[in-house]
């Protein structure tokens, strides 16, 4: 079974040192939830690709001693996948969060849509978003990435076309779309080895349990989106950026 990891900060891995100590709520989850001894091996990352693989020497209440035996980082993507999801009722926006994280996205933007029940405002707003930063941390550790994706801040309309508009490509799911998302994908952005460390951009949009207003669709294709659907099937908000996910990483990162 592969170790398991634990996000920490990045000044523990940058010192260069051999042994570590693994406390705070780490530490407690590790030493007193999972109950990791003397002797078994755990992954530590910074959140930004820095790992370190790491035997435990010794074990004490809510903190762990270790020993690391190799360490490395693990690049950022050639190409960057950020799914912008609508807010949606039901934790449903949550559980595509999660799934996201565990098909390698690399950024989740949460969208305030025309027909989103949901309404993030004021502390409400606040503790959803953190509740998004929390799915996203659990399930990178359950996938074991060592690279944590980001939560953007909320976006409307305005700010959500402004992102469209600077995609290397941007594609909206939508049941009435002509084009497939597998033929869209022949499009895919291809990695310039001379440019600047922020490689290209795949934007996937998702809509709301409602789906995305004609008024909503219109703005996004004059931005610089692309409709596509993904097939006969109407799927839920909560999985249909998965599926495309998934579908973009086998025409890329999965090859």
């Amino acid at each position: 079974m592969t170790a398991p990891l634990f996000v920490v900060g990045a000044d523990l891995l940058a010192d260069g040192g051999d042994t570590v100590r693994l406390d705070g709520s780490e530490g407690r989850h590790a030493a007193d939830v999972q109950r990791i001894g003397p002797g078994e091996s755990l992954l530590l990352a910074d959140g930004s690709g820095t790992w370190a693989r790491c035997t435990v020497l010794s074990a004490h209440r809510g903190a762990l001693d270790l020993r690391i035996e190799s360490r490395g980082t693990h690049p950022a993507p050639a190409v960057r996948h950020v799914l912008v999801q609508a807010l949606a009722k039901g934790d449903r926006d949550l559980q595509a969060v999660e799934s996201a994280t565990e098909l390698e996205v690399d950024e989740v933007v949460p969208w305030q849509a025309d027909r989103s029940i949901v309404r993030w405002r004021g502390e409400r707003g606040a503790k959803s978003r953190r509740r998004w930063e929390q799915q996203v941390l659990a399930a990178a550790k359950q996938a074991r990435r060592t690279r944590v994706p980001e939560v953007a801040e909320l976006v409307g309309r305005p700010a959500l076309l402004e992102r469209v508009a600077a995609a290397d490509l941007a594609l909206v799911l939508h049941e009435e779309a002509d084009e497939p998302l597998t033929t869209a994908l022949a499009g895919l952005p291809t990695p310039d080895r001379d440019a600047a460390a922020a490689g290209p951009e795949v934007l996937v949009v998702v809509g709301p349990e409602g789906g995305i207003t004609p008024d909503e669709l219109t703005a996004l294709v004059s931005a610089g989106a692309r409709p596509v659907r993904l097939g006969r099937a109407v799927l839920r908000t909560s999985t249909a950026g998965a599926a495309a996910l998934a579908l973009l990483n086998a025409a890329g990162r999965w090859r």
